[in-house]
């Protein structure tokens, strides 16, 4: 509540335009086809970097606590 402002200021605000800017632009989806025609290697290398976090291990971890979690 009171921290608010020190995250969302007027740079992250003025980013947040600009990624609208290039949603409306279409350059968003220019992008996003030229990565699906190469086979997602942004995409993966993202994935795999945040698949190897190390709040995955601790979410694991506490998942493992949970046994209502439990796929039936």
């Amino acid at each position: 509540m009171t921290r608010g402002e020190r995250i969302i200021n007027e740079q992250s605000r003025e980013e947040m335009q600009d990624i609208l800017a290039e949603i409306q632009s279409g350059e968003f989806a220019r992008e996003w086809i030229l990565e699906s025609q190469a086979g997602l290697p942004m995409k993966k290398s993202l994935e795999k970097m945040e698949s190897e976090h190390p709040i995955e291990e601790v979410g694991a971890q506490l998942r493992a606590m949970m046994p209502w979690l439990e796929k039936k």
